[in-house]
């Protein structure tokens, strides 16, 4: 049986530890905290003091930043990436290749499609085609 675990060194020379998530086989940084239910899928990253919840898919390639918190049934996919501090609200759908900035805040139920961008600490919501609605 090989191990559980994967050291990798970042950008200051810090070595951090991820630990391979039960469900998915993604990486799980030491400090984060992923509901047991939740997919994260294998290429898959979750930084220190990320927070996700309960029946979130998480697909590969997908990075979620520090202290970024991810509600319940979130579907983050492929090669999107959630900003440090980030919130996205329960049952929100992120598009392929997405990007949500840093303390940037998505409404529960959101559809953010595929290759867009939401700002840093911009606030989203949309109907349920995608649409982006008044603020």
């Amino acid at each position: 049986m090989g191990k559980n675990y994967v050291d990798i060194e970042n950008d200051r020379g810090e070595t951090l530890r991820y630990r391979k998530h039960v469900n998915g086989r993604g990486l799980i940084a030491h400090g984060a905290k992923v509901h047991s239910s939740a997919l994260v899928e294998a290429g898959a990253y979750v930084e220190p003091g990320a927070e996700v919840a309960a029946g979130v898919r998480i697909r590969r390639g997908a990075w979620i930043e520090p202290d970024a918190v991810i509600g319940p049934n979130v579907e983050i996919a492929e090669l999107a990436h959630v900003g440090s501090g980030a919130a996205i609200g329960a049952g929100a759908k992120i598009g392929i290749r997405t990007t949500v900035g840093a303390n940037a805040r998505v409404a529960g139920g959101a559809l953010i499609g595929d290759n867009e961008s939401v700002a840093d600490g911009e606030r989203v919501a949309t109907d349920r085609r995608g649409l982006r609605l008044a603020a």
